[in-house]
């Protein structure tokens, strides 16, 4: 007699299925997002850990690269290798720190940042006009249902609340 192999990957996810409309779509969501980086990451030509080091750069301006890789949550030698690649692709350049020239701050490129941001700010415009289809209640609810789950999302991933605001 032959012991069952178990449920097949379909039937696991079925039964963790949402019940709710509202978190299946916040499912969706987490996939398109992914999906969006995915994209963005290939326009780019780099790969998904090179993308995280250009957000970071892009969205702080430079950083040491310490800071990065803090941020990032890479060691000191990924996080050199990282910069290498974006180096080497034209997306990131090294430069003296202004106060100690010793010290190196990895920044982006205006020509990368640009091309990222092309692609980054009509996405983000397009998501924050659909709340003007709301009335300033209804954004208030969905301003706390999101917040809500934002926040128990980084209680389960374990992540710093101060992080990431």
């Amino acid at each position: 007699m032959q012991a069952s192999e178990g449920p097949s990957p379909e039937a696991e996810r079925a039964a963790f299925a949402p019940a709710r409309p509202a978190t299946a779509l916040l499912r969706d969501f987490l996939e398109l997002s992914e999906l969006f980086e995915s994209s963005l990451a290939d326009e780019l030509g780099v790969n998904p850990t090179d993308l995280q080091v250009m957000e970071h750069l892009i969205m702080s301006g430079p950083l040491a690269p310490t800071e990065l890789a803090r941020r990032v949550g890479l060691s000191a030698g990924a996080t050199t290798t990282s910069v290498d690649r974006l180096v080497a692709l034209g997306h990131v350049s090294r430069e003296p720190r202004p106060n100690d020239r010793r010290g190196i701050l990895v920044a982006p490129r205006p020509e990368s940042r640009d091309k990222a941001m092309g692609r980054l700010i009509p996405m983000i415009m397009g998501v924050d006009a659909e709340l003007d289809s709301f009335t300033p209640q209804e954004q208030d609810v969905i301003t706390r249902y999101l917040r809500r789950v934002t926040e128990s999302l980084r209680a389960h991933a374990g992540a710093d609340p101060s992080a990431h605001r």
